[in-house]
């Protein structure tokens, strides 16, 4: 499943590499007169490379007219192209391999790294130069890996300085699904690391080939021809580059050496030691960017919000709280008109009112066309509401269909211990999969409500939470009034089609506002007739903000503050309360006269949608419409 717009031109990039890799390999092993490692070399590049590689070959290689090979390859430029060809070729393949085993494996990315480029050197010396020159570098193999050793030492340096901070940065950028090797980012990493070490390590391969270190491309039509002209092509070592001279071109496309541009072991060591220098260089700078102590079973999943502020010291957690929900494990995708907070009807067991909750990842609409993944009690956001009788005993079965652990937190009530909630605190946290009771007596009335309390800032914000109303068991206790209406209020950030945990952090405001999951206009009308009282429920089941909560067409008395019912002579008159992260605030509202009124938040930014207003608002806002009879 495609989550991001990455992910559709990484599958049109792939799709034109395997076309061109295709084209490169039957062309090349039917048409172009190179020996078969540079064969291969190219056609592995072009897997990595995709169309850039195709164009190499095409400028660079492919035989322009029946006999004319030796002659098209003759330039210098190509002639480095195809020594760094030959390179990448061995060494790339090294490194990825050694990039998807480490990421398998789970080995910290400063590790992995490491890893890649003894693999990546490896198979370039042992098998791409050593074993498959061997036929034209002539010796023992073990000649032949002594010869390779300062050539590979240097390509592969360059290579390496380019690719390391270009994987490790962008696998452990802001979408983190480039750490493992089961997501097509990780390949377009590994592709676009590719291209840079290559671009990196050319130039190198150019002076190597000038100076007889290294061969280029090569021109093989079989026979005693095609073996001289191999033999004519091959590595040196630096004492034979010395005594032969180096590189200028024949009529015959073949590589010459001329004396004076033989390379001075000066010139050897000096580019040996400042490749290993770029190398250096090229490992350090991650460290200086991102968590390098962190693996693929760390945070290989994950992707991290606009804007998050990510530096080396980053725990690994952090990353996971702030992470978007991953659309791919939605288990239920709500309709458009299916509402929040809907009654939950007990079942009785021996006198015991049993309540089913189970938490799981769904897509909530939570304006038309705009959709959420939320984490959510029996598929709706918020949670059903949970109505009992102040004496009841009740039992509450929370199965957890979450990728992920959880608790549920009981807010404001009075019962025992071990059943509060707070996960490693008062019990072990519900795993992926099982279900866990809680169980006690009710001995408070009034508004309250219940969330998750395991990784609260993440769980509680993508919906976890619903509304508790325990009604008085003397009726002289209820605070009358001819309706009610229940507020639930939530933050919301969606970005590029993601939904992240709205937090208070750099990258984590919000940019959507809900009451009962839906946000203005597509929040309820609430209907009334002049003369009736409203008791509104203010419930602050969000995480982050205040909200000064204000309703149009005169005040309203507050009642109960946080569930405890205010007498009579300490009730007030108010426009405006500000209901804070965990208050519950029950205020009576007189419809004096008829009319449309407004029910909203008083920060302007929280009654829009994304900062757009729609039909003269948004986000928290709904409308009290009373009618004159």
């Amino acid at each position: 499943m495609f989550v991001q717009p990455i992910d559709y031109i990484l599958a049109v990039w792939f799709l034109l590499a395997a076309l061109s890799t295709a084209y490169v390999a039957w062309d090349q092993f039917q048409h172009n007169p190179e020996p078969p490692v540079m064969k291969w070399g190219f056609v592995l590049v072009t897997l990595y490379l995709g169309p850039v590689g195709l164009l190499l070959y095409v400028l660079a290689d492919k035989e322009p007219r029946p006999g004319t090979h030796e002659q098209f390859i003759k330039p210098l430029w190509k002639q480095g192209l195809g020594s760094t060809i030959h390179c990448v070729a061995g060494d790339a393949t090294g490194i990825i391999i050694a990039a998807a085993v480490t990421a398998i494996i789970g080995l910290p990315m400063w590790v992995d790294i490491i890893v890649e480029y003894m693999a990546g050197f490896a198979l370039g010396l042992f098998i791409f130069q050593a074993l498959f020159m061997k036929r034209m570098m002539g010796g023992s193999y073990w000649e032949n890996v002594r010869k390779s050793f300062i050539p590979e030492f240097i390509s592969m340096n360059a290579m390496m300085a380019g690719m390391a901070p270009v994987m490790a940065v962008l696998m452990m950028g802001r979408d983190m699904r480039a750490m493992w090797p089961g997501e097509l980012l990780f390949w377009g990493v590994m592709a676009l690391g590719i291209g840079v070490g290559f671009s990196v390590a050319y130039p190198f391969n150019v002076w190597m080939v000038s100076k007889g270190m290294k061969h280029g491309l090569m021109t093989d039509r079989g026979g005693a021809a095609g073996a001289a002209h191999h033999r004519g092509a091959h590595h040196h070592s630096p004492a034979e580059a010395k005594s032969a001279g180096g590189y200028s071109s024949g009529s015959n496309g073949e590589s010459r050496l001329s004396l004076a541009f033989a390379p001075t072991r000066t010139q050897i060591t000096a580019m040996a030691s400042f490749t290993t220098l770029m190398l250096i260089g090229g490992f350090a700078y991650p460290f200086t960017q991102v968590n390098m102590a962190l693996s693929a079973h760390d945070v290989g999943d994950v992707i991290m919000p606009p804007g998050m502020i990510m530096d080396f010291d980053t725990p690994g957690d952090a990353m996971r709280d702030m992470a978007a929900v991953d659309p791919r494990r939605v288990a239920y995708r709500a309709g458009p008109d299916e509402t929040g907070g809907r009654p939950l009807e007990p079942r009785v067991e021996d006198g015991v009112k049993v309540f089913d909750l189970e938490a799981a990842v769904i897509r909530w609409q939570i304006l038309p066309g705009e959709y959420v993944d939320a984490l959510a009690y029996n598929g709706q956001v918020p949670g059903p509401t949970l109505r009992v009788t102040e004496g009841d005993r009740v039992r509450i079965n929370v199965t957890n269909s979450l990728p992920e652990t959880t608790t549920v937190h009981w807010h404001g009530l009075i019962l025992p211990n071990e059943m509060d909630g707070p996960a490693h605190v008062t019990q072990e946290p519900i795993a992926p999969g099982e279900t866990y009771s809680y169980e006690y007596d009710v001995g408070q009335h009034g508004t309250y409500f219940y969330h998750t309390h395991d990784h609260v800032d993440r769980q509680q914000s993508l919906g976890l939470y619903g509304t508790l109303i325990i009604d008085p068991r003397e009726p002289g206790d209820e605070i009358e009034a001819d309706a009610e209406y229940t507020v639930q209020l939530q933050e919301w950030l969606k970005r590029e089609w993601l939904t992240y945990p709205a937090m208070p952090m750099e990258g984590g405001l919000p940019n959507f506002f809900t009451i009962n999951g839906k946000a203005y206009p597509a929040t309820e009308t609430v209907k009334l007739k002049v003369g009736e009282t409203l008791k509104v429920r203010f419930v602050g089941s969000h995480t982050m903000a205040i909200h000064p909560m204000h309703i149009h067409g005169g005040p309203f008395r507050v009642a109960a503050v946080d569930g405890e019912t205010l007498p009579e002579s300490n009730r007030y008159l108010a426009d405006t309360v500000n209901v804070g992260p965990g208050q519950r605030f029950d205020v009576l509202w007189p419809a004096r006269q008829p009319g449309k009124w407004l029910l909203h938040c008083h920060i302007p930014h929280h009654t829009t949608n994304n900062n757009v207003e729609m039909e003269g608002g948004g986000g928290l806002m709904l409308v009290i419409d009373v009618s004159a009879d």
